[in-house]
């Protein structure tokens, strides 16, 4: 029960009656006008989509209500609950079939939604046959949603406390930013990001592109709007300066809690300005709504707290074994104190923060045992609902109960395609100390396998470490988590780690199906330092023999995959025949996903080797690959690739300013922000070259870096309004230095290739010998992999360095190293770069 007789209200005395009579109604609605302005104009000229954010109990939900109390037209509202089960999109579904006009014609991609909405059965087209790709399955799921909300428009999509929504709600609200329905406006709510911390909404819409969401921030009121919340909840016609100042200090300006303060002094009466009367925080405030409630009273309000927002009556009734009526008018009691509200559809409490504060005044071992009875009793519904029963059983202290629960409720998410929410189930399962070790073993493996494509890479890799420092750790379970962890690693732009803890990993896998796609990654050339490309070529090898062992049609086209990579950065002509012929073929047909990966990695290999008609080509199949199976992940990859492109064709307007943006964009992808960020410090540096060249103009030229974005500390930050090629220059330099750091750091050898070339070439004419430091450092790095093409910018330099000083045979060593290292290779970029060094230093 909720034990509040020892706590002390501020101005003492004994308990006073509510008296709902002093009060004026709901407390009214004040400020917040340029925000409601704001969000009416929004909503006026659709399609939008508008996240509001803010703190718990900052009024997002009111603010919502006022507009859509005076908005015409079709509402669909959707609630998220903060222990959803996983059910991919249940927030969406909930909105669409909260609906009271039923949808007009529909395409037939509209079936996909046929499982999931039978009440829609009647206008839905039949469920088309399933997709084998599990992306290009939801990517269709996506355009389904799509199709019923176009049919349901014009309309407003409402849909709150989008802080707790499942990552394939949040994925499809990214979808519906960038691809948007005529008619449409989508309004979210959602408690702000902490520091350090973010949830998948928050995720989700980082990874879109700025224009395509417009986020409505709302503050603490101020004190002018506390002094007309005073004057009209207490009537009085000239609030003192005293008493806002006290409820400001006392409430931080948040809404609800204010609210809730002025309904207390309301309702208390006496002198509203004696200072020992106005409550110093919201748990004063339900410390004194409590002291008239019984105890029965109390303990019923204490196992709702438990149990949610929204308390369930029949559950409460199994868990007290107490009788309906009993619950009923305890749950009565409650409402006619203001601790609940009649929310329409049965008693809630009034906020979150209110259920919170009643949650924490139950001892500690009331709450566990509450939960435990939750638990006991939920265990009796069918289906079962396993989230919850992960949610209660571990606040209950039963970590057996837990884990088994959050397993199952894994492996639903699982089956329903929602990988980050079973990573995140598989996570929390890691924390159990009692765990035996084979269990987290397999734990861990389901967590390693649902993390790769999910949200919780940052979290699964420490975990994952921790096991591999097992040294009694079975040595099949080590190689699963070995490469899975390696994968991570790589996804998370960690290079060589990544790349290592897969070599580490490999001699444990057993199964040939599994060690083929593992030796295949190890065959990729472009993403690490300190490897040969004969060790390279030995991986490719082994991978292919582990693919004819395994007989396996998935391992054998992910290593054919690789040779035509591999081939590709080596300059070897048979590339193109293995390309042509994979594209044609069913097998990769058959694997959209896979298929635009492949595009993507053969179009940056042609740009890297110098065939921009052929990576044009790659780029356009695999952006429409992309476009086709929704797959986002790709998304930043297609960009990145596209700009490289640009680069190399010279397309250099606006090239800045759309990589500075694809850098802040991909700031939680990291497999791409370290090449997005040496693609941007390279054209900074062109740029710079440009203006000290002469040939563009100096104060456009440094526009162009001071609009490029500064998603990374230093990268065209800082310029203001200077004007003048040097602070170009600087910028560029500091930028370039700043990616060499961090890809010497993690090993990743393509942009530290890439910005060390790029440091020499800026460098060469001011600071020859620091370009020459920089060009034999790229020289070095690259013979260390043993594709000499890569050098050949490097080397231009070293030869234009020399040619500069009167001294053209101190470079000979190096074209002469360049010429031999591209013999009978078929790459014009290198080719075209030796010739203009023949120029400079004869043979």
């Amino acid at each position: 029960m909720i034990d509040g007789g020892e706590d002390k209200i501020r101005g003492g005395g004994s308990p006073t009656p509510v008296r709902p009579e002093r009060l004026r109604g709901p407390v009214e609605f004040v400020g917040r006008t340029a925000e409601l302005a704001q969000l009416r104009r929004l909503v006026a000229t659709p399609p939008c989509l508008i996240l509001l954010e803010g703190e718990p109990g900052i009024g997002k939900s009111r603010l919502v209500a006022e507009l859509l109390a005076e908005l015409p037209g079709r509402h669909l509202v959707g609630e998220c609950d903060d222990v959803p089960e996983p059910f991919p999109l249940g927030v969406l579904l909930d909105a669409i079939r909260g609906s009271t006009e039923r949808p007009g014609p529909l395409s037939p991609v509209a079936g996909a939604l046929a499982p999931l909405l039978p009440e829609l059965a009647d206008v839905l087209p039949d469920a088309p046959p399933p997709l084998t790709d599990p992306a290009a399955e939801r990517h269709r799921l996506f355009r389904a949603v799509a199709a019923v909300l176009a049919a349901l428009s014009p309309a407003t999509l409402l849909l709150e406390d989008l802080h707790w929504a499942d990552p394939a709600t949040c994925e499809l609200l990214a979808y519906l930013s960038t691809h948007p329905v005529d008619g449409l406006a989508v309004l979210l709510t959602a408690r702000t990001a902490t520091p350090g911390s973010s949830t998948p909404i928050h995720d989700a819409l980082a990874r879109t592109p700025p224009w395509s969401v417009t986020r409505v921030a709302l503050s603490p009121l101020d004190a002018d709007d506390v002094r007309r919340l005073a004057a009209r909840t207490l009537r009085l016609d000239d609030p003192p300066q005293q008493l806002t100042a006290a409820l400001l200090d006392r409430t931080a300006g948040i809404p609800f809690v204010v609210e809730e303060v002025l309904r207390t002094l309301a309702e208390r009466g006496g002198d509203p300005l004696a200072d020992d009367s106005v409550p110093f925080v919201l748990r004063d405030v339900l410390l004194w709504r409590l002291r008239p409630l019984d105890e029965a009273t109390r303990e019923v309000l204490g196992a709702a707290a438990v149990l949610g927002m929204t308390p369930d009556q029949r559950i409460l009734a199994a868990v007290l074994s107490l009788d309906r009526v009993a619950i009923g008018a305890a749950l009565t009691a409650a409402h006619r104190a203001g601790l609940l509200h009649d929310a329409g559809d049965g008693l809630r409490f009034r906020h979150d923060l209110a259920r919170q504060v009643v949650y924490d005044l139950l001892p500690r071992e009331s709450r566990e045992w509450l939960h435990l009875r939750v638990a006991r009793v939920l265990e009796q519904e069918l289906p079962r609902p396993v989230a919850q029963l992960a949610h209660h059983y571990r606040r209950a202290g039963s970590g057996a109960d837990f884990v088994r629960n959050a397993e199952a409720a894994a492996d639903l998410a699982t089956e329903r395609g929602d990988d980050a929410t079973a990573a995140s189930f598989l996570l929390q399962t890691m924390d159990v100390a009692e765990l035996p070790r084979p269990v987290r073993v397999r734990l861990a493996a389901k967590l390693g396998r649902s993390a790769i494509d999910g949200l919780s890479q940052a979290e699964a890799i420490p975990v994952l470490e921790r096991l591999l420092a097992d040294r009694r750790l079975p040595p099949g379970a080590r190689g699963e988590l070995g490469l899975v962890l390696g994968r991570m690693l790589r996804q998370q732009g960690e290079a060589l780690r990544g790349y290592t803890e897969i070599e580490r990993a490999v001699p444990y896998l057993r199964a040939p199906r599994r060690k083929a796609p593992a030796l295949a990654v190890l065959a990729a050339p472009d993403t690490v330092v300190g490897r040969h490309v004969d060790d390279h070529l030995a991986r490719c090898t082994e991978a292919e023999a582990a693919a004819a062992a395994s007989g396996d049609p998935g391992s054998h086209l992910a290593v054919r995959i690789a040779r035509a990579s591999l081939l590709l950065e080596l300059g070897d002509p048979a590339a193109w025949a293995i390309i042509t012929e994979l594209r044609a073929s069913i097998e990769l047909a058959d694997r959209p996903r896979e298929h635009a990966r492949a595009c993507l990695n053969w179009a940056q290999g042609a740009l890297h080797a110098g065939h921009p008609a052929q990576a044009e080509a790659l780029l356009a199949a695999g952006r429409a690959l992309v476009d086709e199976t929704g797959y986002e992940r790709l998304a930043s990859l297609v960009e990145a690739t596209q700009l490289s492109l640009d680069r190399a064709a010279g397309r250099l307007d606006g090239l800045a300013e759309r990589l500075g943006r694809l850098v802040a964009s991909a700031e939680r992808m990291p497999v791409t922000l370290l090449d997005a960020r040496a693609e941007l410090a390279t054209v900074l540096a062109l740029t710079a070259t440009t203006a000290n060249a002469g040939s563009t103009n100096a104060a456009a030229a440094n526009a162009t870096a001071a609009n490029a974005g500064t998603a990374n500390a230093g990268t065209a930050a800082g310029l203001g309004d200077r004007t003048g090629g040097l602070d170009v220059v600087e910028a560029a330099e500091r930028a370039l230095r700043e990616v060499v750091a961090d890809a010497r750091r993690v090993g990743a050898i393509w942009p530290l290739v890439q910005a060390l070339s790029a440091l020499a070439r800026l460098t060469v004419t001011g600071q020859p010998d620091e370009a020459v430091r920089h060009a034999t450092e790229a020289l070095s790095v690259v013979r260390g992999k043993g594709i000499l093409a890569w050098a050949a910018d490097a080397v231009l330099v070293l030869a234009e360095a020399a040619a500069a000083r009167g001294e053209p045979a101190r470079a000979a060593a190096a074209v002469a190293e360049l010429e031999a290292g591209i013999a009978g290779r078929d790459t014009p970029l290198a080719r075209a770069a030796l010739r203009r060094c023949r120029e400079l230093v004869p043979a």
